[in-house]
């Protein structure tokens, strides 16, 4: 990436970016704290194993360097003993291996946590380019690492020899010490030894994690087209959004023309609302809104309405609440159950009415009562 583009990249990173980042397995890793978790588990692991370990090591030897007469002139013994010695020496290593690759797994996942990724495994041609890499061993960031390289080599450099310096003496006594005492007087010096430079890389970790953590930052920092083009492909573009939204009420619509000659009444203001209900006393529990608009949609219900000759009751105070309180689909709101009943009513009676030829007199239209500030 040029100095350019980085310059651009002001806006922090949305948690979408960080998720696919992270599912490319790219998340911060620092070398050297997993260098000084090693050591440091490392050197307190062989400090406590070091009694069984250097047994082991001891009775290898012994039995190694304690050659009968008669086997010296036998060819294979050679082999044998070696196997022999390299299968005790392995076999009192095995649980520092193991403490070990818990340690590196610790380590590497200490600040970017598990991230497993076969994108990060796959094959990329910029990785075998020649100019790209002759950038890269050019680059700031190589330059960077060589610096921190030769930093942490001489601080190192600087302990280990102190260190070495200080225990000469106890060093060269181990010569003079019984193979039994010299083995494990050996490993703690080394143990010993591996703390105190682990010591060091604890100063080189605690430099170089909040570095790689805020260098991570500002790799995966977007620019604010970035920021734009991600809201618009998880949130949509308005004017998708809008379109989908438009047909959506069509299909609404459609639907609620569609059932609209099945209602019972409809209700109306009379001419900038109007609600259709329909009430099945088997199936409901109380009437239903089967369709509702305000102004063209209102007129367009009213004309349906009566090309089906469904009939009109108008009751402008009825008409406002039910259309503000009730969605399509739903039952009336209870308070309104009493006004409703009484439309109802009215409706079947003028319909037994008209079956019946006539000959029963017209029920009086009812006088709907509704208080509209409770909806």
């Amino acid at each position: 990436m040029s100095d350019e583009q980085q310059q651009d990249r002001t806006e922090q990173a949305t948690p979408k970016k960080r998720q696919d980042t992270r599912k490319k397995g790219d998340v911060p890793r620092s070398r050297e704290l997993t260098m000084t978790g090693v050591m440091l588990t490392g050197a307190s692991a062989l400090l406590f194993m070091i009694e069984p370990m250097s047994l082991r090591i001891t009775s290898g030897l012994q039995n190694a360097l304690d050659i009968e007469r008669d086997l010296i002139f036998d060819d294979e013994y050679s082999v044998r003993a070696f196997g022999e010695l390299a299968e005790a020496a392995l076999g009192g290593m095995i649980p520092l291996a193991i403490v070990l690759l818990v340690a590196v797994f610790m380590g590497a996942t200490a600040i970017g946590g598990w991230s497993f990724s076969f994108s990060a495994l796959a094959f990329k041609g910029d990785r075998i380019n020649p100019l790209k890499g002759i950038k890269r061993v050019f680059s700031a960031n190589s330059l960077n690492e060589l610096v921190k390289a030769m930093a942490k080599f001489a601080l190192i450099a600087v302990i280990a020899v102190t260190w070495l310096w200080w225990s000469v003496d106890e060093l060269l006594s181990l010569g003079k010490e019984p193979v039994a005492l010299a083995v494990p007087h050996a490993m703690r010096i080394a143990a010993r030894s591996l703390v105190i430079v682990s010591c060091g890389l604890i100063i080189i970790s605690m430099a170089d994690v909040p570095f790689q953590l805020w260098n991570y930052q500002k790799k995966i920092r977007m620019t604010r087209k970035e920021v734009r083009d991600e809201f618009k492909e998880t949130e949509g573009q308005p004017e998708v959004k809008s379109k989908i939204r438009m047909l959506q009420q069509q299909v609404a619509n459609r639907r609620m023309m569609e059932e609209l000659p099945s209602a019972d009444v409809v209700i109306t203001n009379p001419t900038h609302f109007a609600v259709a209900l329909k009430y099945d006393d088997a199936t409901m529990g109380a009437p239903k809104v089967i369709a509702k608009g305000k102004d063209f949609m209102a007129q367009r219900i009213r004309e349906v309405a009566e090309a089906n000759k469904v009939p009109l009751f108008s009751a402008p105070p009825l008409a406002r609440a039910l259309y503000r309180s009730a969605k399509i689909g739903q039952e009336v709101s209870p308070g309104l159950y009493t006004a409703v009943a009484q439309v109802l009513a009215y409706i079947f009676q003028i319909n037994a009415v008209a079956e019946s030829s006539g000959s029963a007199p017209l029920p009086q239209r009812p006088v709907v009562d509704v208080d509209e500030s409770q909806f």
